[in-house]
Formats: C-alpha cells, structure tokens, sequence
C-alpha cells in the first residue's frame, strides 16, 4: 500500500480512485466492512482503492476538551490499514488550515484534483469542510459537477447486538478490561506493541521473569489487571503463550507508572531486553489487588500462569 502524507505527493497520473473518508481509529470491524465495500467499488470500476483518512482525531484541533484517547496511533492505524490491501492511504494532516477549508475545496482541492475520484464512501455522520458544513448529502449535491458518485454506508452491528461499532464503544470495553468482547467490536485481537525494558525484576526475583513493554506503545491500553495471551517477538518471528500484567504493581507500590508486563509460560531464561515486541490480548483472568506478603502474591502468580494456559489451550492463535 502506498502511503501519501500530502494531496501534493500524489502523482498526477494516479487516479482515477474510489475513496472512504473517515477517521479509521482502530480499523474495527465497521471501518473493515467500509474497506470491503470500497474494494469491492475499484474492482467493478477498475479503479484504485483508496482510503482518506487523519493524522490525529479532528477533535484534537476543533474541541480538544471534547478529544477521546486514540484506539490506536496514527502509524499503527496506517500499518492495519495496509493489511487490508488498499492501493493507497492518503494522510491528511489535521490542522487549523485544513479546518478552515470549505466542504467544495475540500472536493475540488483533494478528492478531485489529487486522487480524480470516481465513488466516494462515507458513514452517515460524515462531516467535513469548515464548520463541519459539508454532509453525505452536499457530497451527493457536487457529485455530478465533479463526476463522482456518493455512497453511504451503513453502521455495522454485531450479531445480537443493538449498538453500532464503534470507537467509542471499544475504548468503554477496554477501560473495563474486557477485551474478549473488545475483539468482537475489532475483528481482531487487542493488541500493544513497544520494546522490551529493564524493569525492577522483581518478577525474576519471584520466578516469574517478564518482559515489560516501554511507557510508549502504539495502542489504547486495557484496564489494570491480569490477562491470557501471546507476546510476538518481531525480532525472531517467534510466537509465545503469556501471562500479562497491566498496572502499578499495587503489592510493592513503587511502580509509578502503569505497565505491560508479560511472562513468557515454560521459559525462565529468555533475553528479550531491546526486542520489538507484539503483546496480544486474549482474555481477563482477574483484577489488580495487593496481597499481604509475597508468598500470597507468588501462590497467585502460579494459578494466573496455570489458567493462562488453561485459556490459550481452548483458543486459536
């Protein structure tokens, strides 16, 4: 997939392109079924896929009191997006200029004359434009002078579910902890990927050593507690069962900083300290508590790895 950071990158013989427009935080399943639909457009027309999308949530210039947390950051959600096998993303950057861009130049200056677009998607609350004036309806109004067709798509829903897919609801799921529900909402497992740190080693010191991830990661982190699931080493390919630990460590209360830490099951030995590491959630095995001494805490640590893998023995990869 070709990533563009500018209308001005785009070369002039590229389009002609169908386009979806939207934020894509996340690439859940709802901006997956958008994707699928706008393939499915390129291919009957024999044009180029293209997704149009933010380097940050427009909120975070419009209303930044208003800005939720990202799902995922900008360079993750390029790299999900990728996966779905675009021709091409075009990454707007998100500023006061662009804001103030009327909804026709946003038409004539981006989607016509950088990608010569054929067929627009959008969701049903699609805005753009300066003071959010431009709607799926405008978009269809300047169709026929700009020689594109509009379609807007539907908001997916889960079965036996009556609230759409969205952002938002993933954000609710995973300040709850729930990430086997979050998947649904994501078609695809939580995740966090960052490099493995020195920490206090105080998991060795108990025999169970963890590798924890650095403060920076590229993804919304779930709620404090313990997890089943799998840390990828990128450096190696290879694909481990954990037991992961999100928190403070409230038993020692000298972590000032939430973590992800993940013991890698059946090794004591391995040396991941600097490797690029994928940490992907399965299931919630408990909260975060403080126990009253250490060998309570190593008692719990055995039956957390214990039903760790009890959990990824029942699940696929």
């Amino acid at each position: 997939m070709i990533v563009f950071r500018d209308p001005s990158e785009v070369p002039a013989g590229f389009g002609p392109s169908a386009v979806a427009i939207g934020k894509f935080d996340g690439v859940h399943a709802g901006h997956r079924a958008v994707i699928r639909r706008l393939k499915e457009i390129a291919a009957e027309s024999g044009v180029r896929a293209v997704a149009v999308t933010f380097d940050r949530n427009p909120l975070a210039v419009l209303r930044p009191d208003r800005c939720p947390e990202n799902v995922v950051t900008v360079e993750r959600k390029i790299e999900l997006l990728s996966e779905l096998e675009l021709d091409a993303t075009l990454l707007l950057t998100f500023d006061e200029e662009l804001a103030a861009r009327s909804a026709e130049d946003f038409v004539a200056g981006i989607l016509t004359s950088a990608l010569h677009v054929s067929a627009v998607l959008v969701g049903e609350d699609f805005r753009f434009g300066r003071g959010g004036a431009g709607d799926p309806e405008l978009l269809r109004q300047l169709g026929p002078k700009y020689g594109f067709t509009v379609e807007v798509v539907d908001d997916v829903f889960l079965d036996g579910s009556d609230r759409r897919v969205s952002s938002t609801w993933i954000r609710e799921l995973l300040m709850a902890g729930d990430v086997t529900a979050a998947a649904r909402v994501l078609d695809r497992n939580v995740d966090v990927r960052g490099e493995v740190v020195h920490g206090l080693k105080r998991g060795r010191e108990l025999g169970f050593p963890t590798a924890n991830l650095s403060a920076s990661v590229d993804s919304f982190v779930p709620a404090d507690g313990v997890y089943a699931g799998w840390l990828i080493d990128h450096e190696t390919g290879l694909r481990h069962r954990a037991a992961i630990s999100v928190g403070t460590n409230p038993t020692f209360d000298d972590v000032l900083e939430r973590q992800v830490e993940a013991h890698v099951i059946g090794e004591t030995d391995l040396d991941l300290y600097g490797h690029d590491v994928t940490v992907e959630f399965v299931e919630r095995l408990r909260g975060m508590v403080a126990f009253e001494g250490i060998e309570k805490l190593k008692s719990q640590m055995t039956s957390d790895v214990s039903d760790a893998e009890s959990v990824l023995s029942r699940v696929s990869r």
